[in-house]
């Protein structure tokens, strides 16, 4: 298996642990060092690659290839998107199955292009236990379908006062069913299977994910 943006080994290491044969691919080198001394600790020794989800080379195919945690949400455009298809269907094996899942805007929220912050997690410190937030607020670009978020992580004390700010931003871009289909078919997927939800369910006007299963059958060029 390839883990595709497998940053720090969130899934790579169980996998390996359970006797799985995985790789990983990264675009950041401070991640996969961390992710290499991880397994290494643990007597692993996976091949770790840093490189660009749309433009890698790895020595081997692989019977399956996924991209978890949205991580296909970071291309900005469909070339990007397409690239990062085709790359992933020249390291499979014929029969090889690719699965990610990508962001799909619900009508509700291109209704309102621009949103105040809002608490999305609450969890203790790790050295403290007082509580971290983290506060998002975004904004769609609607033609080019990004959405853009403004990350405010808060560190609170013990009587909830603010003591420590972190913020940052990222981008993602948004899919709809149809487009997903189409760059799938152009980058030489022949069977596709999308789902709405990670049980299985349809995909419906509420759907903020596409769960995407897809299977290269024959060969392909590398």
């Amino acid at each position: 298996m390839l883990d595709l943006c497998c940053g720090t080994g969130r899934l790579l290491l169980p996998m390996l642990e359970t006797g799985a044969d995985v790789d990983g691919v990264d675009l950041h080198p401070g991640m996969l060092a961390r992710a290499q001394a991880r397994a290494e600790a643990q007597g692993f020794h996976p091949t770790l690659l840093a490189a660009d989800m749309a433009d890698f080379t790895m020595p081997r195919r692989y019977a399956s290839v996924f991209i978890p945690f949205n991580a296909f949400a970071h291309n900005l455009t469909p070339a990007a998107q397409l690239a990062t298809l085709r790359c992933c269907r020249r390291h499979l094996e014929p029969g090889g199955l690719l699965a990610f899942d990508a962001f799909r805007a619900t009508a509700e929220m291109l209704a309102q292009p621009s949103a105040p912050p809002v608490l999305e997690h609450e969890v203790p410190h790790p050295d403290d236990g007082h509580p971290m937030q983290v506060w998002d607020g975004r904004s769609l670009d609607l033609e080019r379908r990004i959405q853009h978020s403004r990350i405010e992580v808060r560190e609170l004390d013990e009587r909830r006062a603010p003591v420590a700010r972190h913020r940052f931003e990222t981008e993602v871009r948004w899919v709809e069913l149809g487009e997903i289909e189409r760059l799938l078919e152009r980058a030489g997927f022949a069977r596709v299977r999308v789902a709405g939800g990670y049980a299985g369910e349809p995909v419906t006007e509420q759907s903020t994910s596409l769960i995407v299963e897809a299977w290269a059958d024959g060969e392909a060029s590398r």
